[in-house]
């Protein structure tokens, strides 16, 4: 009875807590990684619906008649009138890549209106695309042609700030029957750094 006694007031053995700890410190390893992901893929969501809404907008704005504003007499043709939005001038908001190496930038109307005053408007304000809130990448545009011209659009970041840059790109162009074709995937290089 004594024996017993004393077997059931023993307690853990080093090695028994040792290998608790062990499990213990692997999964909060595993839980830092995945959060860690978790956040990186919500901040690159940014990139892809923003990359996204400026193909979109491209694309409304190419299937959009473009016409001069004089009557166009009886009998007589207009030419195609539809095209791609020009990058003139540099639409790149912000305009440096300094400004998001790690952080946020918050953009005024005025860095997405820059072609605004062009004819036909160019860029971000010819797309009608702007961002109200802070963001973590640089957008940029180009675009040219009517005939078989195309666009590409590029968001640049830095999510962590160790001046390695992450690209997300789409592209679209205007194939012979004048149909704008847009990449049905984006190009993704270091999506999370």
């Amino acid at each position: 009875m004594r024996r017993m006694l004393k077997r059931a007031q023993r307690g853990f053995t080093l090695i028994e807590l040792m290998i608790v700890v062990a499990i213990v410190g692997i999964l909060a390893v595993l839980a830092i990684y995945g959060v860690r992901k978790y956040l990186a893929n919500a901040k690159t969501a940014e990139a892809r619906n923003s990359l996204g809404q400026v193909a979109k907008d491209q694309a409304a704005e190419y299937e959009k008649e473009g016409m001069q504003t004089t009557v166009l007499p009886q009998g007589s043709v207009a030419a195609l009138s539809r095209q791609l939005c020009g990058n003139e001038p540099s639409t790149t908001v912000p305009t440096t890549l300094t400004n998001i190496g790690g952080k946020k930038y918050q953009s005024s109307a005025a860095d997405w209106n820059a072609g605004a005053a062009t004819t036909p408007p160019s860029g971000f304000a010819c797309l009608k695309f702007t961002m109200d809130a802070p963001q973590y990448y640089a957008y940029s545009f180009i675009g040219s042609g009517t005939g078989t011209g195309s666009f590409t659009a590029t968001a640049n970041g830095d999510l962590n700030g160790d001046a390695i840059y992450s690209t997300f790109s789409i592209t679209g162009s205007i194939n012979s029957s004048y149909v704008l074709n847009i990449a049905p995937n984006m190009l993704e290089i270091n999506p999370e750094e």
